[in-house]
């Protein structure tokens, strides 16, 4: 089976990645490019603009809850293969409607910023130095708002008993 440069130069890039908060680090700024690259792609903006229709102008953080809701609840959690960091892209996720956390966390954030909305990838871990979850954040009025796309929690709230963390701008 051939595969295209794209995801050969994307498989080498993950295979060179290091341990610990290095290689957090490392996943974190593969999926800011993998975000911005999505972003210019008429088919999020399109689903964004879909997903945000029925809203007042202006309504920010509705948009907000909208696009968060929709990517919480309609796309299913799974898991990556087994023994393998994997990373789709925001339209692959879309597409196929299934994703593990750092799937859904690009598809949000790709969403987000086709509409205005700053974003940013945090990891977490419940360890110290040990990461474990990405999830997005966007900022509403002065306040950045966690996304948290995994568990049935609404927008605002966050994993508990984090002891590590880390932030990238999107």
């Amino acid at each position: 089976m051939q595969v295209d440069r794209a995801q050969s130069e994307t498989k080498t890039a993950l295979l060179a990645i290091p341990e610990g908060a290095a290689g957090v680090r490392a996943t974190l700024k593969i999926m800011r490019g993998i975000i911005r690259d999505a972003k210019t792609d008429y088919k999020i903006r399109a689903l964004a603009l879909e997903l945000v229709q029925g809203l007042n102008q202006k309504d920010f953080a509705g948009e907000v809850k909208a696009l968060h809701a929709f990517v919480q609840n309609k796309i299913r959690y799974v898991k990556d293969i087994h023994g393998i960091e994997t990373l789709q892209t925001p339209v692959k996720t879309l597409e196929i409607a299934a994703g593990d956390c750092d799937d859904k966390t690009m598809a949000l954030s790709a969403l987000l910023l086709v509409l205005g909305h700053p974003a940013r990838l945090v990891a977490v871990g419940f360890a110290p130095g040990r990461y474990s979850h990405v999830y997005p954040e966007t900022k509403i009025g002065r306040y950045w708002v966690p996304l948290e796309t995994t568990e049935p929690w609404p927008a605002g709230k966050g994993p508990t008993g984090v002891k590590a963390r880390m932030l990238l701008n999107v």
